[in-house]
């Protein structure tokens, strides 16, 4: 069963995400921007990892496609596609791209939601969070696309139901 880690907006924080990275050892990251680290910081080791409005390393790229087991990823943080105002734009480029996860960050706002055939997750942040007081990150993994599950975590461990999906992307 694939288990992915997806953080965002991390703004130069390194303890969490060694937290993050212990507590579950997955074999895939996501890191949708926004870390303020280095490309090759080693705190990054082991993400796919795209660049935020507040990175100044060049060597982020601006999105990513990623294939995890039988999904197709897309990658990016967000501020290029005006998430903020409304997710279409980014649920787009990923259409383009014929991507069926979206991963994305700089609203802060923890959230995941199917939206036609596409699912789009945006893991809050792991420093700074908005619209809610803990710190989040996602964890996704799948035995099936019939059973494909969207869980929410604060960086101290504890799952956030309320937040929590479960959906199929046949």
């Amino acid at each position: 069963m694939p288990e992915v880690v997806i953080v965002s907006d991390s703004h130069g924080s390194t303890d969490e995400l060694k937290i993050i990275k212990e507590r579950h050892s997955p074999e895939y990251m996501i890191h949708c921007g926004d870390s303020e680290l280095d490309m090759d910081a080693p705190e990054l080791d082991g993400f796919v990892k795209v660049a935020g409005n507040c990175d100044v390393d060049v060597r982020f790229p601006e999105e990513q496609t990623s294939q995890i087991g039988d999904l197709y990823f897309f990658i990016a943080h967000g501020h290029l596609h005006q998430v903020k105002s409304n997710p279409l734009a980014i649920a787009y480029r990923a259409q383009e791209l014929k991507a069926q996860v979206v991963c994305f960050g700089h609203t802060h706002i923890a959230g995941a939601k199917k939206v036609g055939q596409q699912l789009l997750i945006n893991p809050g942040s792991v420093l700074l969070p908005r619209r809610r007081t803990e710190k989040t990150y996602a964890l996704m993994n799948w035995d099936t696309l019939d059973d494909v599950r969207v869980d929410f975590y604060t960086v101290e461990g504890n799952h956030l139901d309320e937040l929590s999906l479960r959906t199929s992307l046949t």
